[in-house]
């Protein structure tokens, strides 16, 4: 395979179309996710996800393993690969109206939010439909 890594991250998916969100430990990556499987979607990776060719999955003793802050790690069904649609940088900040901006080692689409916002899993949601075409946008991440 070309253009493999692993990195630390998290990743969910929906309809196999993958968001991968980074940010420091702590930053609320695997809560964010427990917040998007509630709205179906589905674990790809928590703590460590690996990339290939532009596809995520997990590394097989993490496959299906969601770190619950406050519970413990449980086992969840989880999507063996989906292909990366979207990068999520978690640093606690978005922009109000942020410039198109591609993820230089992916090439897709990358965002800046905060996880602990109330509406950062419907943020997630519609940027996901935005990246792939299903909403336009007048002005933002993904004006055309």
């Amino acid at each position: 395979m070309r253009n493999q890594r692993r990195l630390h991250g998290s990743c969910i998916s929906r309809d196999g179309q993958a968001i991968l969100l980074l940010g420091p430990p702590g930053c609320g990556k695997s809560d964010l996710v427990l917040r998007l499987i509630s709205r179906g979607f589905e674990l790809v990776a928590d703590d460590q996800v690996d990339l290939a060719d532009g596809v995520a999955s997990c590394p097989g003793a993490l496959a299906g393993l969601l770190e619950v802050r406050g519970l413990g790690i449980v086992r969840l069904p989880y999507r063996a690969h989906a292909r990366l649609a979207l990068v999520v940088e978690l640093d606690g900040h978005g922009d109000r109206l942020p410039m198109p901006n591609s993820h230089p080692a992916f090439g897709v689409p990358v965002l800046h939010l905060d996880a602990a916002s109330a509406s950062a899993a419907d943020k997630l949601t519609l940027a996901l439909d935005c990246a792939l075409g299903r909403v336009s946008q007048v002005a933002g991440a993904f004006a055309a």
